[in-house]
């Protein structure tokens, strides 16, 4: 009989690969577009390329350690391997939640009707696409830096305690001044982004929703509102911002419950390790799926095969 570790590893080799395999795709078609083909370039693409970087490094750095201890491979780290591991584990997650709502905004912001009065916000978006990108990056490595501090490889692995433990890696509780700074600001950040991707959700749907009514009394109109390009990146980015919210509590729900119990349970710490890694791997899927330049790729390669026959 199959052991349940063994089953999380399984799980987390086709976690790990496929969502991997999907970001890497779009990373590289986005690094080919600015540096081959930089008129084919959108706005959009520099948001999408730091979102898909952050979710292969995190699908890495937080899959094959579990999936390693899942197999019983013992993973040897030092002290500086634990703590880069588990810094880039947090940076590249909480580089994820702000891109995703970069992208809300920006979305928002593109689909939003010329008569309206943020209007004039869809001239001067694109400016703001690479400083805020920039201000994520260094905000969130400065905000991630404590780890650095307090992060070890394990001797023992049946110490336990108020902290966060991996297999091979432990984060020690702050003091309660540090602690409370430190969640401070990961509350206050998390707050604003999580309702700011809300706010844009609610925008779009109303745009959306107005602009569907509106078609239904145009008889003539050859094609509906939901079949525009601007209209499909919106329901992707609606979904992903769902998905993103889901899956963002339910893990910080597990995350919480985990540092505070005094006994580790580590088959639920696995559980949880594979729930936060769904959204990277779910991400790469809707983004291809409304990629537009994967499909003419595909159509390309079919015209060369039937030319070729």
């Amino acid at each position: 009989m199959i052991s349940s570790d063994r089953i999380f590893g399984i799980f987390f080799i086709f976690q790990t690969c496929i969502g991997f395999m999907g970001n890497s795709l779009l990373f590289t078609l986005y690094m080919y577009t600015f540096l081959i083909l930089p008129h084919k370039k959108k706005p959009v693409d520099v948001i999408l390329a730091h979102l898909t970087l952050a979710n292969a490094l995190t699908l890495i750095f937080r899959g094959v350690p579990n999936i390693m201890s899942s197999f019983g491979i013992k993973l040897e780290m030092s002290d500086t391997g634990c703590k880069i591991v588990l810094y880039i584990q947090r940076v590249t997650r909480s580089i994820s939640l702000c891109t995703t709502a970069l992208q809300s905004t920006f979305q928002a912001v593109t689909i939003t009707p010329s008569n309206h009065k943020w209007a004039w916000l869809k001239k001067k978006i694109s400016t703001f696409i690479q400083p805020s990108l920039l201000f994520f990056w260094t905000i969130n490595m400065a905000i991630y830096s404590v780890i650095i501090l307090k992060t070890v490889a394990r001797r023992n692995t049946t110490e336990g305690g108020i902290g966060y433990y991996t297999a091979s890696c432990k984060s020690s509780a702050y003091d309660l001044q540090t602690s409370s700074i430190f969640l401070s600001t990961v509350f206050i950040r998390d707050l604003f982004f999580l309702s700011l991707m809300t706010c844009n959700s609610i925008y779009m749907v109303n745009i959306l929703f107005r602009h569907h009514r509106k078609a239904q009394h145009i008889r003539s109109t050859i094609q509906s509102s939901q079949s525009s390009p601007e209209n499909k990146a919106t329901h992707v980015i609606l979904i992903l911002v769902s998905c993103f919210v889901f899956f963002y509590w339910t893990n910080t729900f597990f995350t919480v419950y985990l540092v505070y119990l005094a006994k580790k349970n580590y088959q639920l710490e696995k559980f949880s390790n594979f729930f936060s890694s769904c959204y990277p791997t779910i991400c790469s899927f809707f983004l291809i799926k409304n990629e537009n330049r994967i499909s003419g790729i595909r159509a390309m390669k079919t015209r060369i095969r039937i030319f070729s026959s």
